[in-house]
């Protein structure tokens, strides 16, 4: 495997970003829908999306929708947020003298804009939650939530400099089947069915901000979402931390124990922590393979065959046994549609 940012072989489930397009058939039409999802990569069966998400097509996805519907959230919320503003948040955050205060900045800002949903700051043992509440009884908008609780966060770590912990993360809806997804989006333990939806940092580890310039602002609003939807693997969560191990080990070598060596615990403590965050070992062994896989028949430079025989396979028969069982679809069906 080429050692490189494993953050750059995240894949989602098309669920993850099903309201997400819901949302978007309300401020474009049939044709510039599709359009935007062909453009950014993205197929479709039946008008819903074929196969799980890259991060290079969701931030193609925002990055086209964003300008074209003139909503850069997209129809996510009931008033659309009109071009610039997110410009605007970022100038008025990066005048915080700490993360605390820019958590502030952010809260105030969104309440001048949010029509539907109401931020507030809460802070209690040391901790201090940032809180999506509802102004009425409407439908939570899963993608929006996740997206607005993640701009916090990228925002704060973006001003701190490196990647900032999270306490906690909670949702006001339904666990849903996919939620194994939100792990490769936040990098804490994540809840469900909660009063509302909320991010928790530890005041301790917030720290000052660092000056950031004007030249600064202006890359990472031209990367957007890049570089705050998806988090780093270097503070997250343990099984992201045995991802990371097995991206830069040989398949051959990528066992529980030799994971465990690297982690310092014993492997019974590490299938114990794994446990407690409702994954396990050859879960993750078979995510990284899938996503590896997915990667490189989006690619077309590599044989089927070849696919095969890197992800760790003894025969292409298996390979795409597991393929079917992770996608739904065969290696080829999958390359057939991507062409």
């Amino acid at each position: 495997m080429t050692v490189s940012d494993p953050s750059s072989l995240a894949t989602v489930s098309s669920r993850f970003a099903g309201d997400w397009i819901v949302a978007l058939r309300h401020c474009c039409t049939d044709a510039q829908l599709a359009s935007f999802l062909r453009r950014a990569g993205m197929h479709t069966i039946r008008g819903h999306l074929a196969h799980r998400i890259t991060l290079d097509q969701i931030v193609r996805l925002y990055q086209i929708a964003a300008i074209e519907t003139k909503d850069e959230m997209m129809g996510l919320w009931s008033r659309p947020i009109r071009a610039r503003a997110l410009q605007h948040l970022l100038t008025t955050v990066r005048e915080s003298s700490s993360l605390p205060s820019a958590l502030h900045r952010f809260s105030t800002f969104w309440n001048l804009l949010l029509d539907d949903y109401q931020f507030e700051l809460a802070s209690q043992n040391g901790n201090i939650s940032l809180r999506l509440v509802p102004l009425d009884s409407q439908p939570c908008q899963q993608f929006g939530h996740m997206l607005i609780l993640k701009l916090a966060h990228g925002l704060l770590s973006w001003l701190a400099g490196y990647e900032v912990p999270v306490q906690a993360v909670q949702f006001a809806f339904e666990r849903p089947g996919f939620s194994d997804d939100y792990s490769v989006i936040f990098p804490a333990q994540i809840s469900f069915k909660a009063p509302c939806s909320a991010i928790t940092f530890d005041v301790a580890k917030l720290g000052p901000t660092k000056k950031r310039s004007t030249a600064e602002l202006k890359e990472f609003l031209n990367r957007a979402p890049r570089d705050w939807i998806f988090t780093e693997y270097r503070e997250h969560k343990q099984s992201l931390r045995v991802r990371e191990f097995l991206y830069q080990t040989r398949w051959e070598d990528g066992h529980l124990a030799g994971a465990a060596r690297a982690l310092n615990v014993t492997p019974r403590t590490l299938m114990r922590r794994l446990d407690a965050e409702n994954t396990s070992f050859q879960a993750i062994k078979d995510g990284l393979r899938r996503d590896i896989a997915i990667r490189d028949l989006q690619a077309g430079s590599k044989s089927i065959e070849e696919i095969s025989e890197d992800v760790g396979f003894s025969s292409p028969a298996n390979f795409h046994r597991a393929f079917r069982r992770w996608t739904g679809v065969t290696p080829s069906s999958y390359r057939a549609s991507e062409s």
